[in-house]
């Protein structure tokens, strides 16, 4: 059975082509080779993978739907470089970009629209090859896919399955039963949560929060000595009377000391809800103000909107949220700025928390958000540049149809981290240390949201923001996802592996959990045929299976082992950041859902104006009208003036022309393609264009630039 909905109804289970009620669910007891415990987009591949090896399986949700964050709002994928993604992540994206060569899937605006202001000028063409591949979707239709994926698989899942206990033998678990009375055993267990629910009660080594940096000679770990970024641009009081601490603080800032730099703490970073918003008035919903809205909640945006038009910055909308543009005029919405969609502080009993607590926090997440979005839409205290274009947005009336057209997933970016004998670190990341036993590649930014909210000398500061990259795809060890020998023989944990903090924010994407969710689930088919614990299985025999299966394990520095990277789908001659010669600093990152030339992009930091520059110099083949464009990842955060100057030398004897042209590199719609215009250029190299960081405010972003041949 194939659901033609987004969705099962509410009050069944799915159980392959039946459907069972809540109450007899198997009291007495299911019996599986696997059990899967989190019916996220890891689940979902480690639940078919299970089946591809020959396996009985069952999936169990705690909630009403599939695919966590996958179909609930991050529509916008993260990754870093995407030829790292392979086996059944890679077919997942595949199966988004078939369904977007079908005309019917286009009811908002047509295809061509959407695509043609985009970097890679996608054709219909390009989403029906047998390589294709789409990184952007609506909500509805990922969990339309993995439940279809699901289904073809034949593996049987089950909603509404509150964990609550874990029986076992020895290290090895024999059962898991849920609050209603259903018992499920199984020769194998795979958490595949994001809280790591199931891995805490088998009594498996975990930790939450921040390690010190002196714990595993780390650098970026901890509590931060700086957060330059979304944080408060100009000083804002954080007292209920402005400059008097006596007078207590106002809401959403913690009591907390600063702490010292480097320290560990329990805070983890900020969660948020990914939202699924448009401007089509057809499918546009209203504002509507959440229970018990308080504005005097949100003084101290107030406050800092009107210091930020008192050093005349004029704040824009896209000073607080970053929409991502979907198919058929929706978005996913993230958090930008420094007061922005993350409830900085507010979840730090979350991981640990029982359904009650979790219940409570989500609710207020929920609450914060509602209200965040209210305020800037109806506040006299907000610009009115702000309010008006607050109130062209609203949800997608045809998204999360069953949950108030609210994101049914929580954007819970860490909680638990197992901690086994190999524990990921900055060191993995960077390329210092690599694993011998790789199940996978991680391949974004070290990357960590706000953690708190303080007071610090006297201001309002955000305190936890990390954005490192400038790294290729690194391997993921086998050892990072089953717990220490001894602790548990037949678990994995493919969502909540053993990282610290800051390997965590580069290794927690959505594709890379599919990764490990499907190497997890290889893993446990040969434990089971060789009858081992996980801990003594065969690394060559599930490498070779791994490998079989087109999962990516090690990179050559331009591309997974066996392959060539895959560049974006831009024509033309396309220079990449790395063949352009560079004056000044530049830092290098792959911290971008767009597609790109090469494996990543460089920017200024925003920082040391007017000192950095990068000349690009082509050797065209034949002289004859071109177009230039500068290809960069759009954001709020960006420059909006970027000088791109372009020389033409060689074609009527020693005449120089020149012309210098500004970007705004903050346009969404854009694509990412800062067009230049159409120029007549030599052969050879007589042709230069240079991109610098004189006289603007905001990041300068650089991924390459495109040389386009015009046909007379």
């Amino acid at each position: 059975m194939i659901w033609s909905s987004h969705r099962p109804p509410l009050s069944w289970l799915f159980l392959g082509a039946f459907l069972i009620a809540p109450g007899s669910v198997f009291s007495s007891g299911l019996e599986t080779d696997v059990c899967v415990y989190g019916g996220t987009a890891a689940g979902v591949t480690t639940a078919i993978q299970s089946r591809r090896m020959g396996k009985t399986v069952v999936l169990l949700e705690s909630g009403n739907h599939l695919g966590g964050m996958t179909s609930g709002g991050l529509g916008a994928t993260d990754i870093g470089n995407k030829a790292a993604i392979g086996g059944l992540a890679r077919d997942f994206y595949h199966r988004v970009a078939h369904h977007y060569a079908r005309e019917d899937a286009w009811y908002f605006e047509p295809r061509e629209d959407y695509f043609g202001n985009r970097a890679t000028r996608t054709t219909l063409a390009d989403l029906k090859s047998a390589d294709a591949t789409m990184w952007t979707f609506e909500p509805h239709v990922a969990e339309d896919i993995l439940f279809a994926m699901l289904n073809e698989a034949k593996a049987p899942l089950f909603f509404q399955q509150r964990l609550a206990s874990v029986s076992k033998d020895g290290s090895r678990i024999t059962a898991i039963a849920m609050e209603n009375g259903a018992v499920y055993r199984a020769k194998m267990f795979i958490d595949a949560t994001y809280e790591g629910d199931l891995m805490a009660r088998a009594g498996v080594s975990y930790t939450v929060g921040r390690e010190a940096n002196s714990k595993y000679a780390e650098t970026i770990n901890g509590i931060r000595a700086v957060t330059p970024k979304h944080q408060f641009s100009v000083p804002v009081s954080p007292f209920t009377i402005p400059g008097e601490p006596g007078s207590g603080l106002l809401p959403l800032i913690q009591p907390d000391p600063p702490g010292l730099a480097g320290e560990s703490d329990l805070s983890v970073q900020a969660y948020n809800f990914r939202l699924c918003y448009t401007r089509k008035p057809a499918n546009r919903l209203p504002h509507v103000a959440p229970p018990g809205y308080d504005p005097a909640r949100f003084e101290l945006l107030a406050r800092y909107l009107e210091a930020l038009v008192a050093a005349g910055r004029r704040p824009v909308l896209a000073d607080f949220w970053h929409p991502i543009w979907l198919p058929n005029g929706k978005t996913d919405i993230n958090n930008n700025g420094g007061f922005s969609t993350d409830y900085i502080g507010a979840n730090f009993q979350y991981p640990e928390g029982d359904y009650a607590t979790r219940t409570r926090i989500w609710t207020d997440h929920v609450a914060y958000t509602r209200g965040f979005i209210y305020f800037l839409a109806t506040s006299p205290r907000v610009p009115a540049i702000i309010r008006q274009e607050m109130q062209t947005w609203g949800p997608a009336r045809d998204e999360f149809v069953d949950t108030a057209n609210w994101p049914h997933q929580l954007y819970v970016r860490e909680a638990r981290r197992m901690v086994s004998d190999c524990v990921m670190t900055e060191h993995h990341c960077r390329g210092k240390i690599k694993v011998e036993d790789p199940v996978g590649l991680a391949a974004y930014t070290m990357d960590s949201h706000n953690c708190r909210r303080i007071v610090l000398q006297g201001r309002a500061e955000n305190e936890g923001d990390v954005q490192v990259g400038g790294f290729p795809p690194y391997p993921i060890s086998y050892r990072s996802i089953i717990p220490k020998t001894g602790q548990a023989s037949n678990l994995l944990v493919p969502v909540c592996l053993s990282a610290t903090h800051i390997a965590y924010g580069s290794i927690r994407m959505e594709p890379v959990f599919m990764i490990l969710g499907q190497s997890a689930a290889t893993a446990a088919a040969l434990a089971i045929d060789a009858n081992l614990p996980l801990q003594k299985i065969s690394y060559p025999s599930l490498r070779a299976r791994l490998l079989a299966d087109h999962q990516f394990l090690e990179w050559n520095g331009s591309g997974p082992t066996g392959t060539r990277a895959a560049r974006t789908q831009l024509k033309g001659i396309l220079l990449d950041d790395t063949e352009g010669q560079k004056t000044g600093t530049w830092v290098a990152s792959q911290n971008s859902e767009w597609a790109r030339i090469g494996d990543g992009y460089i920017h200024d930091d925003n920082s040391a104006k007017g000192e950095s520059a990068i000349v690009f110099r082509p050797n065209l083949p034949v002289e004859g009208d071109y177009e230039i464009a500068l290809v960069f990842p759009p954001h709020a955060n960006r420059a909006t003036n970027v000088p791109v100057h372009v020389s033409i030398v060689g074609l009527a004897g020693p005449t120089v022309s020149e012309k210098t042209f500004h970007i705004d590199q903050r346009r969404q719609e854009s694509g990412g393609r800062g067009l230049l215009g159409r120029f007549h250029l030599p052969r050879g190299q007589g042709t230069s264009v240079t991109i610098s960081n004189t006289g603007t405010h905001g990041y300068v972003v650089v991924d390459g630039v495109q040389f386009l041949s015009v046909p007379d």
